[in-house]
């Protein structure tokens, strides 16, 4: 198996895409933790991997607060010694125009989306031996987006940018960062958009499952991808090559 006795670390990891990757992990032979702010689908996720006989912990926590991220981290090394995978995959939106967006809700999302990804290389990395890897979810919405989502946008280009630099940094430690970046997937975020709920917002193209997403990050997690670093994998089923 793949990831026979690895550990991985998943944010968001209750739901969506983030659940699909934790089981697929699982599936691979991981020990995985899962981290969510909801703490109740943390639960269900690491109930659904150790009815199936897999290896799971499940931790609440904001992923915007450094306290509970090292609080949940601790946790993970008590267990298990180390880490070796982190996927960053929490993350929210907003709906309103910049000139309507209250500072606290841009604030908010910058902290969610980017400020943990942040905050949990900087955390995990200590504990991660070489021939670790880090995968962040990026979106799209980095390379090409529509109004009243830009602090979305704007956080999914800055993690990108993160990750080409970081990449740099880790290399002597020979633990490798990668982004995917998804289209349209069929997610709670996806369908509680209130632009599809009224109709203003409509799918043209493909929507993917969030196991074709968690395959591509299991993918970049993986030994196979053991000569990729700093770069984004688009996953969109041709989304973005159409607009």
């Amino acid at each position: 198996m793949r990831f026979a006795d690895k550990v991985c670390v998943v944010t968001g990891g209750g739901s969506g895409i983030g659940r699909a990757t934790c089981r697929r992990f699982a599936r691979e032979g991981a020990k995985v933790a899962i981290i969510d702010i909801e703490e109740q689908r943390a639960v269900e996720t690491a109930g659904a991997i150790m009815a199936d006989r897999g290896a799971a912990l499940s931790a609440r926590a904001d992923v915007s607060n450094s306290a509970e991220i090292r609080d949940a981290l601790q946790r993970v090394v008590q267990q298990w010694g180390r880490i070796d995978i982190v996927v960053n995959d929490a993350a929210m939106m907003t709906f309103t125009p910049i000139l309507d967006l209250p500072e606290q809700d841009w604030e908010r999302v910058i902290a969610v989306n980017l400020g943990s990804v942040f905050l949990f290389c900087k955390y995990a990395v200590p504990h991660m031996p070489p021939g670790g890897a880090i995968v962040n979810i990026s979106s799209v919405h980095a390379h090409r987006t529509t109004p009243n989502v830009v602090p979305y946008a704007a956080s999914k280009g800055a993690i990108e940018a993160f990750t080409r630099g970081f990449s740099q940094e880790l290399a002597e430690r020979k633990i490798r960062i990668n982004c995917v970046a998804p289209g349209a997937v069929d997610t709670p975020m996806l369908w509680n958009n209130p632009n599809r709920k009224s109709g203003a917002e409509k799918d043209t193209g493909a929507i993917g499952m969030p196991e074709e997403l968690a395959a591509a990050i299991c993918f970049l997690a993986s030994d196979d991808a053991h000569f990729i670093t700093g770069t984004t994998l688009v996953v969109d089923g041709g989304r973005l090559g159409a607009l």
